[in-house]
């Protein structure tokens, strides 16, 4: 089949992109940077360039696909831009989605949403994905969308490392023995691919997760790939939370969003319609990704 993936060569688009190949798919990879060309080439897939905000370009670039994998991906750097609407921008991303579509005529889409894409409000900085899945919703009842939503990524918690360097604390507006579901990227590629070759019918969701694991035991996990077996998870109010991101540079509003994402963890707000559908966990467990964030760690 012929696959268009965006996302450049990211954290699932590089695994997704690999799998495909290997299973003798012709894919196309869109990407916003010339340097990536040669290192999609070398994949064995064919490199678009472009942008998410070209919609002409889209529209080609989709023409005569069977299937689209759709992400909107503004790179994390975004949260610190304080001329950026980031919830805005996305929902943009979305449209521009939209039209390309429809003009190119293709008829299946693979949309990568997340955890809280239930929520109409109350989900802080995931809001975007709520709108997004709306977005898409209203393509004519021929074309078939696959709502994947991922729960958290293991990679973001990468953002915890200065606070542990520099007080042996991990600081979040929530923590505790509550378990909640986070996933690798890995697994979610291979859901994905999955997905790619299975039948195409309607609108459906499909949730994403590899473990369900508390804050402490997060402590715990990370504390023991980084040789601290001290390392405790903190919790502090949203109002302290809040004024430490905008203190480091975060967008304010943006730094409201998290806050508000984070809030909605407690007491699995967050999680409710993910425990409806729980899906079976994926292989990449907490314990395989500390073994990545210790060498990230050491090199820091």
């Amino acid at each position: 089949m012929k696959i268009i993936v965006t996302g450049s060569l990211g954290n699932i688009s590089k695994p997704l992109t690999q799998e495909l190949i290997s299973k003798g798919h012709d894919v196309t990879v869109i990407s916003s940077n010339t340097e990536r060309q040669s290192d999609i080439e070398k994949l064995g897939a064919k490199a678009a360039i472009g942008t998410m905000e070209d919609v002409e370009f889209l529209t080609e670039t989709f023409k005569g696909a069977d299937i689209i994998y759709a992400m909107e991906a503004l790179n994390a750097g975004v949260f610190f831009n304080h001329d950026i609407d980031f919830i805005n921008a996305n929902i943009q991303i979305a449209k521009n989605y939209k039209i390309a579509i429809e003009k190119s005529g293709v008829k299946n889409i693979i949309h990568l949403s997340s955890i809280g894409a239930h929520m109409e409000s109350g989900n802080g900085i995931l809001k975007f994905h709520h709108e997004a899945e709306k977005v898409l919703n209203q393509l004519p009842d021929d074309v078939s969308i696959k709502f994947m939503r991922p729960v958290g990524f293991y990679y973001n918690m990468h953002s915890f490392m200065p606070t542990i360097k520099s007080q042996n604390l991990i600081i979040q507006n929530y923590g505790g023995d509550d378990k909640e579901p986070w996933v690798s990227p890995l697994d979610i590629a291979s859901v994905i691919a999955e997905e790619i070759e299975k039948p195409f019918n309607g609108r459906q969701i499909r949730y994403i997760a590899s473990e369900e694991i508390s804050p402490n035991e997060i402590a715990k996990t990370l504390g023991e790939a980084i040789r601290n077996p001290d390392l405790k998870w903190l919790e502090i109010s949203d109002e302290n939370l809040l004024n430490n991101l905008i203190k480091v540079g975060m967008n304010p509003e943006t730094a409201k969003g998290f806050v508000e994402m984070n809030m909605a963890r407690r007491g699995n707000v967050l999680y409710e319609d993910y425990y409806k559908n729980r899906p079976v966990l994926g292989k990449t467990k907490l314990k395989d990704f500390a073994v990545d964030f210790a060498k990230m760690y050491f090199n820091l």
